[in-house]
């Protein structure tokens, strides 16, 4: 980058200005503004093109009677479901497809036999023990019976985590179809094999923790788009499931506590008096109310009971249902007002979460609930539940698993805090997206990933000034953005393929939508777009095209430029400041050009020779001999002549009246040349310093790169000298190359370079 001062004749400046206006011819083969035609589906009578449901959406719904029995001797679940599907679609139903889970656990699975390694991966004894483990556990849905309602067999398939059931006679519009299973399996120890749920087991109490999902065989979704949900489940893609009712029995050992999806229907027969009676305070309580206290969890976790007792739990128009159990659980509540219901927090965890889960847990799902619901719509639920389990994080209509445990001694680090914080923000963000805005995961991680991490930063960033957030701000984002291409995928990948899986389906989505929020729309145009998609799509299920579509239509800005560069292709950020050429208006007024010469010729550089000659030629001959000089060596080059006077006289008097005011204004005119390094078109933040201290911010729109995405240039004109110039000052963009981002060029100190001044000097190591 270099500065070139310029004193052009006056035509030779105003034809600058009609120079800069050309551009270069567009390359439509890589078009960076091309419209998202051919990668959307077409608007139909169920999605029309502004991204709403049409007139004809529909959606199946799947309804379940379910008895469960958890086996506390055996770590076993038995269960007997009745379904009842009902198909609103318009098409005719001769079968369909249930989700098995479980089978993902189950020996010679496809799961297993399609996850990589080498020695160097299983060399450790905990990696050897964990896949040993893997192979011996004896995993998968046993099913025991399948009939419809009157009790006759029906035809099933099983194909792999997927069932088929050949329906006795076609479903058509309208019909429902009822049947049942009966079926168990064995829990899996998720400290040992992992997993989004199962059991954890606390050898110095002799007790169990379960998170328990996945645990029953659950209808796939049928819809416009997909037709039958039918990809295998091979442990990255999460759930797509219709909405339904539940009720559920749940049979435990009877001094277990159970938190589960829905409302607890029999609080007289498995809560004590003293315990209803808190139940009742903390449902008027701003602040967590104990309804079962760590004394009383440490109690049972000494006298175990051998008898059961049956919870009962009911939630209408959910898409699924799961539960936690243990005898440690130590649970407290707290109402959160709302303007259309009022909401119970609760939290459940065994003393050896204390004291970091009784301070924080059911204050944090308050707030998740509070700025979540500001942006999208009123939590529709009765409970927002978060359970402790150690090392996981998972979502469920209602209920959530958390890890984030101290240590034995109750100390904490602050990473521990603030990571127990962030994922029950996060998981209980899931309510929002999937739960009720109910995106395919199995196929698109990111709509609901990538929108509930966004939120999650809001949420934080609500929650504790200066909140360390992980993800979000564009900053963040860089080292994965300017890595290795041949290991990242676009954002628009099924989520069973991709790399870096946290980065892709979190991190860049996140940072995306904060990007539209803060620089592409602002935050109000965002926030109402945002706010109409959940709307919208609440209780449905919508396609990326339907985010996408929403938020154009909602906030009037083309956006197929943003969504193509960020979601379609893995380009990144990387705009140069390649020069800066100062051009100043030719006055032809002598006393101003001829001082002007005179200081260029000083601000030019000397040759080596004429350093040289200043310094080691003491004195010349004509310096010697001053008779030696005539009246050419002494006549003043930038003396001003009568005939410089008169040309001057001449000039002004043929310029009309709007030439002359462009003569007093005295501008400074800037040609500022940019490279796109990156390949991802983004607006142009510059902040511009002047030599007085003051500075001006302009925000040039991501069109300006429409008809060259490569190289653009652009005259900025002020009556103050720029003395800096900034590109992305505030780090909006996640440009990952911030050394071509000053004018003049600006060392950015590198973690080695603070390192090494820090001990004030360099060392070679």
């Amino acid at each position: 980058m270099i500065i070139m001062i310029n004193r052009a004749q006056f035509l030779t400046l105003t034809l600058l200005f009609s120079v800069i206006g050309a551009f270069a011819q567009p390359n439509y083969n890589n078009n960076k503004f091309k419209q998202l035609k051919e990668e959307l589906a077409t608007p139909n009578v169920y999605r029309t093109a502004s991204g709403a449901p049409g007139p004809n959406y529909y959606q199946q719904q799947a309804d379940y009677d379910m008895k469960i029995t958890l086996d506390d001797e055996n770590q076993k679940i038995t269960g007997s479901e009745t379904i009842t599907y009902t198909n609103n679609s318009p098409d005719q139903l001769d079968y369909i497809w249930l989700q098995l889970d479980q089978n993902v656990r189950r020996p010679g699975s496809a799961s297993s036999k399609i996850r990589t390694s080498t020695i160097q991966d299983i060399s450790s004894p905990y990696m050897m023990r964990r896949v040993l483990d893997r192979m011996e556990f004896e995993g998968g849905f046993n099913l025991t019976n399948v009939t419809d309602a009157a009790g006759d067999p029906v035809d099933f398939h099983v194909v792999e985590t997927m069932m088929r059931i050949d329906l006795p006679k076609p479903l058509m519009t309208g019909d429902k179809f009822t049947f049942k299973i009966d079926w168990w399996y064995n829990i899996n120890d998720r400290m040992k094999i992992g997993g989004r749920s199962g059991y954890e087991y606390f050898e110095e109490d002799d007790n169990y923790l379960y998170t328990i999902a996945q645990y029953y065989p659950r209808m796939c979704v049928y819809n416009d788009v997909e037709g039958w949900q039918n990809k295998q489940f091979l442990g990255a893609g999460e759930f797509t499931l219709p909405f339904g009712d539940y009720r559920v029995e749940i049979t435990v050992p009877s001094d277990h506590i159970v938190a589960a999806t829905g409302e607890l229907q029999n609080t007289s027969k498995v809560l004590n008096s003293e315990q209803r009676s808190r139940w009742e305070k903390a449902k008027v309580s701003d602040e967590p109310v104990f309804i079962v206290t760590e004394e009383e969890a440490k109690a049972a976790e000494n006298n175990k009971e051998t008898s059961t007792k049956t919870w009962v739990f009911e939630a209408e128009n959910v898409r699924d249902f799961a539960f936690a159990s243990s005898r440690k659980f130590i649970w407290d509540a707290q109402r959160v007002v709302q303007e259309t219901k009022t909401v119970m927090a609760m939290s459940f965890y065994p003393k050896e979460g204390n004291p970091l889960w009784e301070k924080y847990s059911t204050r944090v799902i308050a707030q998740t609930l509070k700025t979540y619901s500001k942006h999208t719509f009123d939590y529709p639920y009765p409970v927002a539940i978060s359970v402790h389990a150690n090392y996981i994080g998972m979502e469920y209509p209602m209920i959530c698993f958390n890890g984030g445990r101290p240590n034995a001694d109750g100390t904490y680090s602050e990473r521990t805090k603030y990571g127990m914080q962030s994922v029950i923000i996060h998981e209980v963000g899931h309510n929002y997206f999937p739960m009720i805005v109910n995106s395919d995961e199995r196929q698109w991680t990111w709509m609901d990933e990538g929108l509930n991490t966004f939120l999650q930063y809001l949420t934080e960033q609500e929650w504790q000034r200066d909140y360390p957030s992980r993800r979000g701000p564009a900053h963040l984002i860089v080292d994965y953005m300017k890595g290795d291409k041949d290991n990242i995928a676009p954002i628009m990948t099924n989520s069973e393929s991709l790399w870096q899986f946290g980065n892709n389906a979190y991190g860049k989505p996140a940072t995306a939508l904060n990007i539209l929020r803060e620089t592409i729309l602002g935050r109000e145009l965002f926030d109402f777009a945002f706010k109409t998609y959940a709307q919208r799509w609440m209780f449905k299920h919508p396609t990326p095209a339907d985010f996408f579509r929403t938020m154009e239509d909602a906030s009037g800005v083309d956006l197929d430029w943003f969504w193509r560069g960020w979601f379609f292709t893995t380009d990144h950020c990387d705009i140069a400041i390649k020069s800066v050429k100062w051009y100043q208006m030719d006055t032809h007024d002598p006393t101003v050009e001829k001082e002007f010469e005179k200081q260029v010729d000083q601000m030019e550089n000397k040759n080596i020779s004429e350093v040289r000659n200043k310094e080691l030629i003491k004195q010349t001959q004509n310096e010697v001999d001053p008779n030696l000089n005539d009246k050419y060596n002494t006549a003043d080059p930038y003396a001003i002549t009568q005939k410089d006077r008169e040309e001057y006289e001449d000039f002004i008097a043929a310029l009309n009246e709007g030439e002359k005011e462009l003569l007093d204004l005295g501008y400074n005119y800037y040609q500022m040349d940019f490279e796109n390094v990156g390949g991802l078109v983004m607006p142009l933040i510059l902040r511009f310093t002047f030599t007085d201290g003051s500075d001006s911010l302009i925000h040039i729109p991501a069109e300006i790169w429409r008809f060259d995405h490569q190289y653009i240039s652009k005259v900025f004109f002020f009556q103050k000298e720029v003395k800096q110039i900034e590109l992305d000052p505030f780090l909006e963009t996640a440009d990952c190359e911030m050394e071509d981002n000053f004018w003049p060029r600006k060392a950015i100190p590198s973690k080695f370079d603070i390192f090494e001044r820090g001990r004030g000097g360099y060392r070679r190591y």
